[in-house]
């Protein structure tokens, strides 16, 4: 049966209308009390029986709560993570399940799961030219059932399909899928396994405009600034670097740099003023912040350095000087930013239900037909972050076994964000701004968060000249 089909089937509709949102079924309740996402609107699907469906107001939403509990499963130190690759396994295993399991999708994808399924299919269809995404599905032919068949014959054509295969097979399909960042496939592959399942997500890209590298002593009086021998500054006034002081509902006062990458990808950082603030509260923030940037350039409100005390405060040093400006209020501002090359690898063990990995073990057991089965279910992630460029790749894998006034008189503030101490980094897909908006194309993929790191320590930092 067509995936397309299968979806009708789900959502009991005879057309699906354009899903570009995910969304709820009317009625249903969350089976882990973990709460039902806010902002959501009504709407009634072209369907027999006009079933009433409630959609979220933006897939990043729902993302972004993903990525918050896939952090949590990280731990508070140094990591980088993939949620989207997680939810789109996730997802892909949507059209498997029934009654009880949908209900469980649905409160982990934070969408109806039929309408995460078919939004997952969308995205491996529609890859966004800075991210390399594929999957695959693997199955042992002596237990395969017709179940299983109509659900791998109706998957997207990007999706790799057949037999278990070989160590050796497995370990090309992981480095092809991350551009070679990811070698090794992270599950080893033996007699015992009957059904394989993993997304891959990778980009490469370069700034726009690259970093300058200097001498560490600019981060202090960062404790880091002692342990490196250079760091990353942002080209002065160069504005396909974006940075600025900002206010979060929760983490407070932060810094934000935002580094566009040729072809669209938007890498943002955020560092809270406050050291304590903690990292799920930063990372939330950062999220906030880089996906709305994504979606609208230079939308979120900033603070102004002339409402910040001059000298050194937690994050900053601000000061003053009497110029020629072209600043209509004769108040110029000049922010640069500092911080740190990194690398991050991480290793993350997916068997919380609030990541829905139990629940998609579950409904592949069950149209396999067989109970006495055990399964894994782990990504791992990588990341690093250069003066030239961002590369990061994710291999998520369940596995079963047996963008001129004239010059007045007035005054220009310049601040310098110093990243010196832990630190969220979000990669969110987005439009290449050199491109003439007339000339965008229109893309899934616009605004979703890819990679997210916590920089917690200096074993993943650069040093000396792997800052280049």
């Amino acid at each position: 049966m067509p995936f397309v089909d299968i979806l009708r089937e789900g959502l009991g509709v005879t057309a699906i209308p354009g899903l570009a949102r995910p969304g709820w079924v009317s009625g249903e309740t969350s089976p882990r009390g973990m709460g039902v996402w806010t902002g959501l609107l009504s709407r009634k699907a072209a369907a027999r029986g006009k079933t009433d469906l409630v959609i979220a107001e933006d897939w990043t939403d729902a993302l972004t709560a993903y990525a918050e509990r896939l952090h949590a499963a990280a731990g508070p130190d140094h990591h980088v993570v993939s949620a989207l690759g997680a939810w789109l396994l996730v997802a892909l295993c949507a059209p498997l399940a029934e009654t009880e399991a949908r209900a469980e999708l649905a409160e982990v994808l934070g969408a109806d799961p039929m309408e995460a399924a078919q939004f997952a299919t969308e995205l491996l269809s529609q890859p966004h030219p800075m991210v390399a995404a594929g999957a695959g599905l693997w199955v042992a032919p002596a237990v395969t059932t017709p179940v299983m068949e109509r659900w791998r014959d109706g998957l997207p054509p990007r999706v790799t399909t057949g037999d278990i295969p070989t160590q050796e097979a497995i370990d090309a399909w992981a480095n092809e899928h991350t551009l070679g960042l990811i070698d090794r496939f992270p599950v080893q592959i033996d007699p015992d396994l009957v059904c394989l399942l993993a997304t891959a997500l990778a980009t490469k890209v370069s700034w726009d405009v690259p970093f300058e590298l200097v001498d560490a002593a600019a981060l202090a009086p960062s404790p880091w600034a002692a342990s490196l021998n250079r760091v990353l500054r942002s080209p002065r006034r160069d504005p396909r670097h974006r940075q600025y002081v900002a206010e979060s509902d929760r983490a407070g006062t932060v810094g934000v740099h935002l580094a566009g990458a040729r072809g669209g990808l938007l890498v943002g950082s955020v560092i809270a003023a406050d050291p304590e603030v903690p990292a799920a509260d930063v990372l939330a923030a950062a999220h906030s912040i880089v996906t709305t940037e994504a979606r609208a350039p230079n939308s979120v409100a900033r603070r102004s350095l002339f409402d910040l005390p001059l000298g050194h405060g937690a994050i900053w040093s601000i000061t003053e000087e009497e110029v020629e400006t072209k600043a209509n209020d004769g108040r110029e501002e000049v922010v640069t930013s500092v911080l740190p090359a990194w690398t991050a690898e991480t290793t993350v063990d997916l068997a919380g239900d609030d990541l829905g990995l139990p629940t998609a073990a579950r409904v592949i057991k069950q149209a396999l037909g067989l109970t006495n089965l055990t399964y894994e279910a782990k990504q791992v992630a990588l990341a690093r972050y250069t003066a030239v460029g961002f590369e990061a790749a994710a291999v998520t894998v369940l596995a079963i076994a047996t963008s001129a006034p004239r010059l007045r008189p007035g005054h220009r503030r310049e601040a310098t964000l110093r990243f010196g101490h832990p630190f969220a980094v979000v990669a969110v897909a987005s439009d290449d701004l050199e491109v003439p908006p007339r000339d965008r194309v229109s893309t899934p993929w616009l605004g979703l968060p890819v990679f997210s790191a916590w920089i917690a320590h200096l074993d993943g930092m650069a040093r000396r000249d792997e800052a280049d």
